[in-house]
């Protein structure tokens, strides 16, 4: 039986398991979709970001970005090492964080937090209490 620390971390692992299994998804079923315009928009680092959309680089930024975003969110769901896609969500969200960043300004409605932010501790919570271990696979793979 779990205890209520225990049901909370397991709803917020599953919560964000789910947005993230569908952010993915929803890029891999859109041909349409693509990083470039988010991209070659970047307001910091812009060098960094250019480089990310340029046309080598792009169809492997585009493919991390999909298949990273369900990779997680399928980890995250199953609670299947957890940890470690928890560091490859920490650093998509600190991407994602950066990218349009006008200091201090992330977006036009928030001012230095946005929900990249609250994301990324939510993934330092789910780090810190080894969330993968309730009701979830992490704590079978460990033997």
């Amino acid at each position: 039986m779990l205890n209520n620390k225990q049901k909370i971390l397991f709803v917020l692992r599953v919560a964000m398991g789910w947005i993230f299994t569908y952010a993915g998804l929803s890029k891999i079923f859109n041909p349409e979709w693509s990083a470039a315009g988010f991209l070659n928009n970047a307001n910091s680092f812009p060098k960094l970001f250019a480089w990310l959309a340029s046309q080598e680089i792009l169809p492997i930024t585009n493919l991390l970005n999909e298949w990273g975003l369900t990779l997680v969110g399928i980890s995250l769901l199953l609670g299947a090492y957890v940890k470690l896609s928890s560091k490859f969500a920490i650093l998509l969200m600190t991407l994602y964080y950066l990218a349009p960043l006008k200091f201090p300004y992330p977006n036009d409605h928030s001012l230095i937090i946005d929900d990249h932010i609250i994301y990324i501790l939510v993934f330092i919570i789910l780090i810190t209490y080894d969330a993968g271990k309730f009701c979830g696979l992490d704590e079978r793979l460990k033997k």
